[in-house]
């Protein structure tokens, strides 16, 4: 399940064009999230019509028996890498393992709590599939909505990091490709150890190396300004850039473009000028030439 060549051109095509890439996000995780709840509603029923009961130990014998890989075993217990790391100052198998029943303790205690509540709601799911249905009680029918809930998480925060992830370089590429950019101005092969977490550079003036930064990111994005110039950056691409964000990058003497607006693009073409980098505007029918881009750097 991750972001297809399609989807990912599809993306960097809505950023060039100063529009919402996002909603191509949001399909790919309904897409996914619906793919794998048909597979494990297909799982329960096989399970119930064994006369076997769908209760926490069957939940840790499918999804958190110790021969799994250990990023599904994460994901199934809903639990980030990072967090394993952070507890245990590693992400070991060991320490993985460990995590996840400390997870599965607290989810039996809880689904046995809410189960065994005299006030509690009567909760039952009904499983139908080629004519053949299975009824779930309050307890079983618990297990199956926090599964799927851990999963959609699992899948929408693993889909938003890739989409980023992967655009970065790409848009970057795109757009040089797009403003007839020299490639021996935006050649990565050279990229100095001293760069190796930056997105992208750029060659400037006096073969001045440039550093910049791309974020996909939304004008309530909590990560921090300071984050992203204290790096030396010489320009930032953002799809949308808050007042605060503009502001600091001009404090920082950062050339900033914002995707999102109508002026992305000559924007873009004002940084690759000011820091006299070759360049020549697009002209003709921009969809063309970019759908032929896309399809030379993605595939």
């Amino acid at each position: 399940m991750s972001i297809t060549n399609d989807e990912l051109k599809n993306i960097l095509r809505r950023v060039i064009k100063g529009r919402d890439y996002r909603i191509v996000v949001v399909d790919k995780i309904n897409k996914d999230f619906v793919q794998y709840s048909m597979g494990y509603f297909k799982k329960v029923l096989d399970a119930k019509y064994e006369n076997l009961n769908i209760d926490i130990d069957w939940y840790k014998k499918e999804f958190l028996n110790d021969t799994i890989p250990s990023e599904e075993l994460l994901t199934n217990a809903g639990i980030g890498k990072k967090t394993v790391t952070n507890m245990y100052n590693s992400a070991a198998r060991n320490f993985v393992i460990e995590a996840t029943n400390i997870s599965y303790q607290s989810l039996y205690n809880i689904i046995n709590e809410l189960a065994n509540q005299e006030d509690n709601v009567e909760i039952e799911l009904t499983i139908r599939i080629n004519q053949i249905s299975v009824h779930l009680n309050i307890s079983e029918s618990l297990i199956v909505i926090n599964s799927l809930a851990v999963r959609r998480a699992t899948i929408s925060g693993g889909l938003w990091s890739e989409a980023g992830k992967k655009s970065e370089k790409y848009l970057m590429m795109a757009l040089c490709k797009l403003f007839e950019v020299p490639s021996e101005r935006y050649q990565q092969e050279q990229n100095p150890i001293s760069f190796r977490e930056v997105d992208f550079y750029l060659l400037g003036s006096e073969g001045r190396k440039l550093r910049c930064e791309v974020k996909l990111m939304g004008k309530g994005n909590p990560e921090s300004g300071d984050a992203i110039f204290a790096r030396e950056t010489d320009i930032f691409v953002g799809d949308k850039l808050s007042a605060k964000n503009k502001r600091q990058a001009d404090e920082w003497n950062v050339f900033w473009v914002e995707m999102r607006s109508q002026e992305n693009l000559s924007r873009f073409k004002a940084a690759l000028d000011f820091f006299q980098i070759p360049n020549t505007s697009p002209l003709g029918n921009i969809d063309a030439k970019l759908d032929s881009i896309l399809n030379e750097i993605v595939g």
